[in-house]
């Protein structure tokens, strides 16, 4: 596998251009989602990792539709990384029209909106940790449009559909990945 994407590599790109802790967090949120999904399917889990960690780190830089993640993939190109790989970045937002063509960019687009989701319930919980937040309690939220409303709850389920899976068991295989790196998510 290429240095790519082993994690000094993909950490180095997202800490410069991401300055903002919360965004650094996110990405790191996906990270461990993805690499969790690569390990329940049987695929490269530092390929997905790199992907789950890179997804939103021109974000910071370049807000706005469609810079980003148009912008990130034009760096990502200059950096080397192929082209199947920007395009499963590029294919999280639903605005490129890029289809998501693979199983890397249908968990992507899974797991980014759930786990920042995940980690606001997070945070609402009276000691603040990710290991209390359960299921129930998750799709208990998604339901009340003012929590977290910036979250987009249509492409949570669209997520799940994509994937065949029930959005409980993407909502139980965030929680779990997310567990493992709490320290680093700040819970």
């Amino acid at each position: 596998m290429s240095d790519l994407y082993n994690r000094d590599t993909t950490l180095a790109l997202l800490h410069e251009f991401t300055q903002s802790e919360s965004l650094r967090r996110h990405g790191y949120a996906v990270e461990a989602a993805m690499k969790a999904a690569a390990e329940r399917t049987g695929n490269d889990p530092e390929y997905w990792a790199a992907v789950g960690l890179l997804h939103d780190f021109d974000y910071e830089k370049y807000p706005e539709a469609p810079d980003h993640p148009l912008k990130g993939a034009e760096i990502l190109r200059e950096r080397g990384y192929p082209e199947e790989f920007v395009r499963t970045i590029m294919s999280h937002a639903a605005y490129t029209g890029i289809p998501r063509e693979n199983d890397c960019a249908r968990w992507l687009f899974a797991v980014d909106e759930l786990c920042g989701f995940c980690m606001a319930c997070a945070m609402v919980q009276p000691d603040k940790k990710i290991a209390q937040v359960k299921v129930k309690s998750v799709r208990k939220k998604l339901k009340k449009k003012d929590f977290a409303a910036k979250v987009n709850r249509a492409e949570i389920a669209e997520g799940a559909r994509d994937l065949n899976l029930e959005q409980d068991e993407v909502i139980a295989h965030v929680l779990a990945a997310l567990v493992p790196v709490a320290g680093d998510l700040g819970l």
